[in-house]
């Protein structure tokens, strides 16, 4: 398993990733900002993610993060 600088140094590699892909989408959205805030961070939220999952079974899409945003 790898240290954690190199766990750092690969979510700094995905938050390159993503700004270099919003950049060259023209895109700038709160979702895509929200992204590079995350893995920018030292936080982890297991509910990151924005697509359902299967407890996320039942909710409307304005309950789930990706119907939220801007």
């Amino acid at each position: 398993m790898a240290d954690e600088e190199q766990l750092r140094e690969k979510l700094a590699q995905a938050r390159e990733v993503i700004a270099h892909l919003m950049d060259r989408a023209a895109f700038d959205g709160a979702e895509a900002h929200r992204a590079l805030a995350y893995f920018g961070g030292d936080g982890f939220d297991r509910d990151f993610l924005p697509w359902p999952r299967h407890d996320d079974e039942g909710l409307r899409p304005a309950e789930l993060n990706a119907a939220n945003d801007d």
